[in-house]
């Protein structure tokens, strides 16, 4: 197996860890099929593997003019997926359990939305419907206090924000107020992401409790079977239309009921950590989309940890030294 990278710049450290490496334009970019299909002529290529919600919506429109299986599933399921007020609403009449949320498209509605989750007594959760890792998610809280010791021993929670200063921020944007803000209930518990594949004959979801989160990464996870999160996982998969390898991520509300926070119809960034249990996910989606039958999970899984960590290289003469 031959394993080609590609990125919009040039000078990225993973190009370094691979077998070849192209520079691409953005998605939306007109010829950005075409390169890829150039790059799938010379390296010949048999699947492409896309990793971010850009190129896994423009794939899931274009996947029969590419010279390669995808591993995506249709637009109607992707654009389901990544909305995160859409899914909501599926998982509603599905019976998995959602955050209360309203739809807010002016700031008066932002307002109304947040006092009606019990904002400013309860903190409250922002976020836009469809989104590229936490860029616009905040928490409105009235409650962050500081002290000399607090600040000299916490970092700041940059995601922590007061109603009346998101207004003012929102209120002096040229560009106006977002199309659509989700405004939900915030849930104290913890956090799990599942590493989940669903192809013709196997389904298989692999909950994992995010230990330590840093800017949206988790850089200590480790496997949890919990039966209601793999259940409503593979429900909402079978409803929406969900193919090959992708994620959910729930939190637990005060009561420890696991809800829904949003979907990643693709590979999710910390993902490898799934292998260590004795499900490749991954893997599982290159086997479906080449035609090669894919195995049933082997039970029990083994009890894993993955932790994530600060690593890097140097490079002499365009040659890397790993360090």
């Amino acid at each position: 197996m031959r394993l080609i990278g590609v990125d919009l710049k040039d000078d990225v450290v993973g190009k370094y860890w691979i077998d070849g490496f192209h520079r691409v334009p953005r998605p939306e970019d007109p010829d950005y099929v075409n390169v890829l299909n150039e790059i799938c002529q010379s390296e010949s290529i048999d699947v492409i593997i896309p990793q971010t919600t850009r190129e896994t919506a423009k794939l899931s429109k274009s996947f029969e003019q590419v010279e390669a299986k995808v591993t995506v599933a249709s637009a109607s399921a992707i654009e389901k997926a990544n909305d995160k007020y859409r899914l909501s609403g599926v998982c509603e009449k599905l019976g998995i359990p959602t955050p209360k949320s309203r739809l807010a498209t002016s700031v008066k509605e932002l307002q109304n939305a947040a006092r009606e989750l019990g904002y400013p007594e309860n903190s409250v959760v922002v976020k836009p419907p469809v989104s590229f890792g936490s860029r616009g998610f905040r928490v409105l809280s009235e409650k962050s206090s500081w002290d000399a010791k607090k600040f000299f021993t916490e970092k700041p929670d940059v995601a922590e924000i007061s109603l009346e200063k998101l207004v003012s921020i929102l209120s002096t944007n040229d560009a106006g107020f977002p199309i659509r803000l989700i405004v939900s209930e915030f849930l104290p518990g913890a956090e799990y992401s599942v590493d989940a594949f669903a192809g013709k004959n196997v389904a298989v979801a692999i909950p994992r409790l995010r230990k330590e989160i840093v800017n949206g990464i988790s850089f200590r996870t480790s496997l949890e079977y919990r039966s209601d999160i793999m259940e409503y996982t593979l429900k909402a998969a079978r409803d929406l239309g969900l193919r090959f390898a992708f994620g959910f991520q729930f939190k637990l509300d005060s009561e420890g009921v696991p809800k829904v926070l949003e979907c990643n119809p693709r590979v999710q960034g910390t993902m490898i950590a799934s292998v260590f249990s004795g499900v490749n996910v991954i893997w599982m989606a290159v086997r479906e989309a080449i035609g090669v039958e894919v195995e049933k999970v082997s039970e029990p899984l083994k009890q894993s940890e993955f932790y994530r960590y600060w690593g890097g290289l140097g490079t002499i003469d365009s040659q890397h030294l790993e360090i």
